[in-house]
């Protein structure tokens, strides 16, 4: 399971390790590093500037000092501010190579999906924002008496934003590209296991040229870095993906000092429901992807597969076949679908959730074992006869281990998807459209997907129901949640 590229040749292509704090690139105040890993060898990539509550401190007062009324961003027309949004998206695409090789490296997704996925994702979402920056507007509004009333729609201020490692670069598209085009400031704290990508989209950002401040990037560990951000009193709203678990923290965190403004998205267990209706080959491929895109490494990954009895045995059939024929391997390998899992932690998560399915009786159909014996690879996974109450069908893996559990009708069926503390996504497969509806207006998930799985667009808003999430990314609404209305009355 060696890599394509050599580690000198790896560290060639890696250019910045140290922290962004008010457009200069410093060491960490404490001077500490962390290694970061290829999870396709478990060697070292590099040494990074480890963050924590003082390196926080000088990162919020850089972004507080951006956002002073006469500072150069705040002065910035809302044009200006959406072309050099425009501007990023352009860098990025011009070094669209050399950031799926880097975001390959460090995540061990295949190069390839993050070539076409994304960073084209990442770029349409900062281009999408660029077009949004001089467009955020208020109304007026008819009041009783002799006044002139109207709204404002103003940045929330400095903005704390928090990515999961998982999608490193897209993730960041979509926490940046809102706050800018609304014109806040950012302290972004990178995932400890994925800070690579983060800090040369930091690169990127300077040679844009963003004013001084405005980003600030940091790479570090949660309970340090991320805990010092949630609770620093001059931070005016935090932005967070990560575990339900973790949100539990922010949000704690945040009440217990200035109730800072707090958006998450957070876990999930969604369900994917097959009809016997529909096409099979369509609902196979499709479910396969709904579950395995990313090494299962999806907070909206479809890892209940709900199938209607009559064609139960068919679909599992299926299945197990699709996940014994896909390549895990090499990321840098354009024949490769699968890649590893981020670091040895979550590879020992995904195999003891491996271990519960077959402790609880689950029927191991393929899969539940590691491939190679280097780096951190777990062998695409398929459990039938997996019943509702089992840990497998109510946790959230966060791997390739897909869990197919039968249903008779809607009524149970309505009544089985909703029954989790999460509300993420959904999907159906039928060719009952009428049926289809039916579902997503039952289903309580924050997007459902009709025959298809995985459809994402920069204008399409995401988000949770439940213990999911709270607020919205991307779309009008995510832009909203950077906005604080005030409302101005002026006596006539």
């Amino acid at each position: 399971m060696a890599t394509a590229i050599s580690p000198n040749e790896s560290k060639t292509m890696i250019q910045q390790t140290r922290l962004l704090i008010g457009n200069r690139w410093v060491d960490s105040v404490s001077g500490k590093k962390f290694d970061t890993i290829n999870p396709a060898t478990g060697d070292v990539l590099a040494q990074v500037a480890e963050a924590d509550a003082a390196d926080v401190d000088l990162a919020v007062k850089a972004a507080r000092k951006a956002f002073h009324s006469k500072s150069p961003w705040r002065r910035m027309s809302a044009s200006e501010r959406g072309k050099l949004i425009g501007r990023l998206a352009d860098l990025m695409e011009r070094h669209a190579d050399d950031l799926a090789t880097l975001e390959s490296l460090d995540n061990g997704k295949p190069r390839h999906v993050a070539l076409t996925a994304d960073i084209p994702l990442s770029i349409a979402c900062y281009r999408y924002y660029a077009g949004w920056a001089d467009k955020i507007q208020g109304k007026t509004i008819p009041i009783e008496g002799d006044y002139f009333c109207y709204t404002r729609h103003e940045p929330v201020g400095v903005v704390g934003q928090i990515i999961p490692w998982n999608f490193p670069l897209l993730m960041q598209a979509w926490k940046m590209g809102p706050a800018l085009a609304a014109g806040n400031t950012i302290i972004l704290k990178a995932a400890e296991q994925t800070p690579l990508t983060a800090l040369r989209v930091g690169e990127l950002i300077l040679e844009a040229g963003f004013p001084e401040g405005v980003v600030n990037i940091l790479a570090g560990y949660g309970p340090t870095a991320g805990q010092a951000l949630a609770r620093h009193m001059d931070v005016d709203k935090i932005a967070f993906t990560g575990s339900t678990e973790v949100g539990h923290l922010i949000m704690q965190a945040s009440a217990e000092t200035n109730l800072k403004r707090v958006t998450l998205e957070l876990g999930g267990k969604s369900p994917n429901i097959v009809f016997a209706d529909a096409d099979m080959e369509q609902a196979v491929e499709g479910s396969h992807f709904a579950l395995f895109f990313n090494q299962g490494q999806c907070c909206c990954a479809g890892s209940r597969v709900y199938v209607e009895e009559k064609i139960y045995d068919e679909f599992v059939e299926r299945s197990v076949d699709r996940a014994k024929r896909r390549t895990v391997g090499d990321p840098l390998d354009d024949a490769t679908e699968q890649g590893p899992q981020v670091d040895d932690a979550q590879f020992d998560k995904v195999m003891s959730y491996v271990d519960a399915g077959k402790r609880e009786g689950a029927n191991l159909r393929c899969g539940g074992e590691r491939v190679g014996d280097r780096g951190y690879f777990v062998a695409p996974t398929v459990f039938a006869d997996v019943h509702d109450d089992m840990k497998i069908a109510q946790e959230e893996i966060f791997g390739p281990v897909m869990s197919i559990l039968k249903f008779k009708d809607d009524d149970e069926l309505i009544e089985r998807a909703n029954k989790t503390m999460y509300g993420l996504a959904a999907a159906v497969w039928t060719r009952d459209i009428s049926r289809a509806h039916q579902i997503a207006n039952n289903v309580r998930a924050g997007t459902v997907w009709v025959n298809c799985y995985d459809v994402f667009d920069a204008a399409a808003p995401f988000g949770g129901f439940k213990q999911s999430g709270i607020g919205r990314e991307k779309g009008e609404y995510g832009l909203q949640q950077y906005c604080e209305i005030k409302t101005v009355m002026v006596k006539l």
